[in-house]
């Protein structure tokens, strides 16, 4: 039997349960079988491995990652599409699909019960464009240890994820990703290969966790003195921080006391500054 993700069998499911795409989910079908086995071979899995899903679709990328990793554990939100992957995966008894909302799954929870029978957890998905960030940052507030993530995005919100300082697509999502993972861009991705065609390009973006994550008091208040001196982006860290901490006095004092000149800009500090400037914060 052809992949899910050629047209004809793409094309033979969607008429066999007259499925259409529902915007509201962000659905787009990837169309073109090499993309999707490359995306499976970029998650690195092995039968020794589990895998985490989001968004199965009608099930093209499942079926890779199902005939490499010991586990698959899929989340959808779209129930029309139970029988439909009940259909197209049915030679693969290695796949559990769960139909709930992943920003309602804890994630930490679904991690440690497949840690206690496979050797890693991976995650690998075709994000819907339209809720790409807030899943990320869901599963990264989980402080979940899946040893790799590899997810297809919108190409423009990848950048930002791999971007480094002094560049325009550097913001504070750069910032916290890369506090947490190594991030590297796979492969892009053309608009030609989804049903139906979407506006943008997209990207193959990964995730590798860092072996050694410098800790802090509280990633939480971490993550919120990032986001606040980006809070508007051609304003100086002064700006922002003083607004952040309601005193521009002792903004400026901390900045100082991190070695950061307040005329700069947050888009120009690293990494290792802003955790200089937490400290700072903290030791208040």
């Amino acid at each position: 039997m052809k992949e899910i993700a050629t047209v004809a069998r793409t094309k033979e499911i969607m008429e066999t349960f007259d499925l259409h795409t529902k915007k509201m989910f962000g659905q787009n079908f990837i169309t073109e079988p090499g993309i999707v086995r490359k995306i499976a071979e970029a998650s690195q899995v092995t039968k020794e491995d589990a895998v985490i899903e989001i968004g199965p679709g009608i099930g093209a990328l499942t079926e890779q990652l199902a005939m490499r990793a010991g586990k698959v554990v899929a989340f959808e939100v779209d129930e029309r599409l139970e029988e439909v992957l009940a259909y197209s995966l049915a030679q693969y008894d290695n796949k559990e699909v769960i139909f709930q909302d992943f920003l309602t799954v804890d994630v930490a929870s679904i991690v440690g019960k497949l840690r206690e029978q496979y050797r890693n957890v991976m995650l690998s998905a075709n994000l819907p464009y339209y809720i790409t960030t807030p899943i990320l940052f869901h599963i990264f507030e989980s402080n979940a240890k899946i040893d790799r993530i590899t997810v297809m995005m919108q190409k423009e919100v990848a950048d930002r994820f791999a971007a480094k300082p002094s560049t325009k697509d550097y913001n504070a999502l750069s910032v916290i990703t890369q506090y947490l993972y190594e991030v590297s861009v796979v492969m892009k991705v053309p608009r030609t290969v989804f049903e139906p065609k979407p506006n943008v390009d997209s990207a193959v973006i990964q995730f590798v966790q860092r072996e050694h994550i410098e800790e802090v008091a509280s990633r939480e208040r971490f993550f919120q003195v990032v986001k606040a001196c980006f809070d508007q982006r051609r304003k100086t860290i002064l700006n922002n921080y003083g607004k952040f901490l309601g005193n521009k006095e002792e903004a400026s004092r901390q900045l100082q006391e991190a070695g950061i000149e307040p005329s700069r800009r947050a888009e120009s500090m690293s990494l290792a500054e802003f955790l200089t400037l937490y400290r700072v914060y903290e030791g208040k």
